[in-house]
């Protein structure tokens, strides 16, 4: 018995996640060519009102809205840069090649930059400026999902020494971009709460907004943290020194090599390098980022 139930899920769950025809209905045949009515025939009871097909259909289109809904909401910026026809062109075909595997929906786009990379027709001529953005909003899903350790006591800072390792919360992510996308992706969230009118006009306003915020985008390359404080995802820019810096005690050097690491390419002053580390150590404490390294 056990056995007939987990083949008949698997069955439901194969029909259920069969990507839909692009007037969003249920294919009559699956991509073996088996057809679907009589497939939905073998396990799902007509009713006076719908056949078998239909009745599976319904839960085949909810489960693909649902996919559809949370993709966008995960990637506001990416369709601002896209415009929505691309953005829905580019999203059936990631999540066709990248079909869900996992209970949340958190993780729809946890492929999208490398899948993206080696399909960069789908985001041409923009390619750089939406992996750029896409870069963005999955951080900022990572960062508001990550744990928080223990923070690294103010006490043992004066304990440490060049061989000591010290390590960042999981929450932060470092991010080296090529556009100023922190500030539209905030111009972008920021408009998205701040009408709640339903109007056309209201609608085509919004789109309008959200294409300045995007197309006035500056091609520079930026150093950014996205990390977590108090439950809320911040943007923080960084200097070239910052990110280096953070980005080998990320890696697990030692301070010595962090530090290091931090003035590879940098033009700052040998004069002013010991005042910089540290008050940027400082400012890190502030903010909760460093912690111990653990066994994991």
């Amino acid at each position: 018995m056990t056995g007939e139930l987990h083949q008949l899920q698997r069955r439901m769950a194969a029909a259920v996640m069969q990507p839909l025809t692009l007037d969003e209905t249920m294919r009559k045949r699956d991509r073996s060519g088996r057809d679907n009515h009589a497939e939905a025939a073998g396990f799902i009871r007509p009713n006076d009102r719908l056949d078998s097909f239909e009745r599976l259909e319904i839960y085949n289109r909810q489960y693909w809205f649902r996919l559809f809904s949370s993709f966008e909401e995960d990637f506001t910026g990416l369709q601002a840069v896209l415009g929505r026809k691309k953005f829905q062109a580019l999203m059936r075909a990631y999540l066709e090649s990248n079909p869900s595997t996992s209970f949340s929906l958190r993780n729809l786009g946890s492929r999208l930059l490398e899948w993206s990379c080696d399909n960069p027709q789908w985001t041409a001529p923009l390619g750089e400026l939406s992996q750029d953005m896409m870069s963005l909003e999955w951080a900022h899903i990572e960062s508001f999902d990550s744990a928080s350790r223990p923070v690294l006591p103010v006490e043992t800072m004066t304990s440490l020494s060049e061989e000591t390792q010290i390590s960042l919360q999981p929450h932060v992510r470092l991010l080296k971009l090529h556009h100023a996308v922190d500030n539209a992706l905030i111009a972008l969230r920021s408009d998205s709460g701040s009408s709640n009118s339903s109007s056309n006009s209201a609608t085509a306003s919004r789109i309008v907004r959200r294409f300045r915020a995007v197309s006035g985008v500056n091609h520079e390359t930026i150093y950014l943290a996205v990390h977590r404080y108090e439950d809320t995802v911040y943007y923080k820019r960084l200097r070239l020194e910052d990110f280096y810096l953070l980005q080998a005690i990320q890696e697990g050097r030692t301070l010595m090599d962090a530090i290091d690491a931090a003035f590879e390419f940098s033009v700052m002053p040998e004069a002013e390098r010991p005042g910089y580390v540290q008050s940027a150590f400082q400012h890190w404490m502030s903010l909760g980022w460093l912690c111990e390294v653990t066994s994991d």
